[in-house]
């Protein structure tokens, strides 16, 4: 990722910060919401082929699925290109999960071996690597030069005010390229772009992955999922106020996240000296950590600790309506509070209505900048889907296994059973599950 947001040094994040940012704003989260509708089409048309086929039912590893979706929309997201990877394969697609799947190898070996002399000649997989990575280099070096051939510079409140329901493209790289004052190399642009997709890719397949993982085997939490989606939605394409006024679908992707957090642990380094404190039960002088320490934070701990969570091993989307706290925790954690946000930042659980016990983007500066494209990303997705079919395991749960790298994501695949769902009829009238069931105030 070379000096990508999240590796970059102090001075170049900070640059890149300020770039960056502007470009997450309210019309190109509308303009992203649709096209996250058009790309999750593709993935209802697929299914819809694949059950045609089985005569009614098919049995489809929803991993993987859900990892193409997550490339074509990370794609025309961040740099306008359609990798269609739902639907077909290519060379380029092929060396981005050559590169995937090495950075997630990395993420868990001890040995640096990519750094050792002719690693790219004596280690095979380094070899393949750099294979990949040129492939890929090559793709993204020519969509820059096709946005610089074609830029339009202006300011970034300019920017954000042009017509993104009218852009041929709306993606980041077009925001990138066209700021005034931002001329930033090819190479930087690269790495920003690379950092995106290697962060943005996997990251939301696992959130979509383990959210349905946990919907099949909760019916309660299911039904009414499918009453709002229903209602909100119908048969149409999600928008952003829709996903605005689905709190319950919002909320069972959070807790996805609490149980199964991607990633699930975060690594921070020391600028400076500093003493962490005791926490709980800890050593009540703290403790020291020297400058440019590393220190592994496990989030997937944080997330289930009982100290933090009532029931924490249970999937229960409820908890992010209620308050909690911890007596025990009195001047030293304010508990999950899910009227402390407002706004736009308030439609999901964060780390500030939870004083940092829900810290699945990070937090603080280097809090991801995509977390509101990701939980979009999911709603829609997540809305689509469960609107058309009827999903089942088709092995015991133990069987669809867990690893842990970069990410969380299962053993095996997670191989469900895909039959239609009957939609209700639309037009207002009330559908079978509608009259079977009371609505359910959220």
């Amino acid at each position: 990722m070379g000096k990508g947001l999240i590796p970059a040094d102090l001075d170049t994040w900070r640059v890149r910060r300020r770039a960056v940012v502007p470009a997450f704003h309210k019309q190109y989260y509308e303009a992203m919401v649709s096209m996250f509708g058009r790309c999750s089409k593709r993935s209802v048309d697929k299914l819809e082929a694949e059950v045609d086929r089985g005569q009614g039912a098919a049995v489809v590893d929803m991993e993987s699925e859900f990892l193409s979706l997550g490339l074509d929309i990370i794609g025309l997201g961040v740099f306008n290109y359609d990798f269609g990877s739902i639907t077909s394969e290519s060379p380029v697609i092929k060396a981005v999960y050559g590169v995937l799947k090495e950075a997630e190898h990395r993420s868990t070996f001890y040995l640096p071996y990519w750094n050792l002399p002719l690693a790219d000649v004596l280690v095979p997989r380094q070899a393949k690597f750099r294979r990949d990575l040129l492939v890929i280099n090559d793709c993204l070096d020519g969509l820059i030069r096709q946005a610089q051939d074609t830029r339009v510079e202006e300011d970034a409140e300019a920017l954000q005010n042009r017509d993104y329901s009218k852009l041929r493209d709306p993606s980041l790289l077009r925001f990138l390229v066209d700021m005034r004052g931002e001329d930033v190399t090819n190479k930087q642009l690269r790495d920003d772009l690379m950092t995106m997709l290697i962060a943005g890719h996997e990251t939301t397949a696992a959130v979509l992955t383990w959210a349905l993982f946990c919907l099949v085997q909760a019916p309660e939490v299911e039904a009414r999922v499918l009453e709002e989606v229903d209602r909100v939605v119908g048969d149409r394409m999600p928008t952003l106020e829709d996903i605005k006024a689905m709190p319950y679908l919002r909320a069972t992707l959070g807790e996805s996240l609490r149980m199964y957090p991607q990633p699930p642990i975060l690594i921070r380094r020391a600028l400076g000296e500093d003493v962490l404190p005791p926490g709980l039960r800890g050593d009540p002088s703290g403790y020291p950590i020297g400058k440019g320490a590393d220190l592994f934070i496990s989030v997937w701990n944080l997330h289930r600790s009982p100290y933090l969570w009532k029931d924490p091993d249970t999937f229960r989307p409820d908890r992010f309506f209620e308050a909690f706290s911890n007596p025990d925790f009195e001047g030293k954690w304010a508990g999950y509070r899910p009227d402390a946000v407002t706004g736009g930042a308030a439609l999901y659980p964060n780390e500030v209505s939870s004083d940092f016990a829900f810290i699945p983007f990070g937090g603080g500066a280097r809090k991801c900048l995509g977390d509101q494209f990701a939980m979009f990303e999911a709603t829609v997705a997540m809305a689509m889907l469960v609107r058309r079919f009827n999903f089942q395991l088709a092995v015991p749960p133990e069987k669809v296994g867990m690893a842990t790298g970069a990410t969380i994501h299962t053993a095996n695949g997670l191989l469900l059973k895909v039959t239609r769902r009957i939609p209700p009829p639309t037009d207002g009238q009330t559908s079978p599950q509608q009259q079977a069931r009371e609505p359910v105030a959220v």
